[in-house]
């Protein structure tokens, strides 16, 4: 790294630089192999904090997870003393979907289906508390049906761009035109006085 940032031109500051080591699943029946020697001058940690995404050395979201909901409380109580004030329901629930909502699901692309169940259930239950206290309307979707719907936004944006960073990953288009379509053609069957003899 240090290399490639010399060669563009850019200096490599090793009092920021983390080292992290991701280890296999505690499932695998494979001996773990021995992590490697540590890096002079720069510390090894378990989780490192990447655009506001905490991603730990056993790929775990429950750390992310913890983050952005202690975050989420903070605000949960400037929109109490903003009620105090006197702001109607119908901006509160504005304050709270683009606050809340965006801050808990950011970039949930990314981390969502490493996401435990009980990870997914803790964002759920405090999407039900914000419900209960009036941030958040009854008919609104769920967590899950709100990452699925950025997925599908995201995957039309790419499929649809072909200057997209991501579209070069795309496979290409099949071309063929094989449909199965209904055969027009009935078996033909056999005589019942040659079946008898048979």
């Amino acid at each position: 790294m240090e290399a490639w940032a010399c060669r563009n031109n850019l200096q490599l500051n090793r009092s920021k630089c983390v080292e992290i080591v991701f280890s296999g699943s505690k499932r695998s029946h494979r001996v773990p192999l021995p992590p490697p020697p540590p890096l002079p001058d720069i510390s090894r940690v378990t989780s490192v904090k990447i655009l506001h995404v905490t991603v730990s050395s056993k790929l775990s979201d429950s750390d992310h997870v913890q983050n952005v909901i202690s975050s989420c409380v903070q605000t949960l109580h400037a929109l109490r003393l903003l009620r105090a004030h006197g702001l109607c329901d119908v901006a509160l629930q504005t304050v709270y979907h683009t606050v809340v909502i965006c801050k808990l699901l950011y970039v949930a692309s990314v981390w969502w289906g490493f996401a435990t169940s009980a990870d997914r259930q803790r964002i759920e239950a405090f999407l039900r508390r914000g419900v209960r206290t009036g941030y958040r309307r009854t008919d609104e979707p769920t967590a899950a049906q709100l990452v699925g719907d950025r997925d599908d936004e995201l995957f039309d944006r790419i499929r649809h761009n072909v200057n997209h960073v991501l579209h070069p990953l795309l496979p290409n288009q099949r071309t063929d035109t094989n449909t199965l379509s209904q055969t027009t053609h009935l078996p033909t069957l056999m005589p019942p006085n040659l079946t008898n003899g048979l």
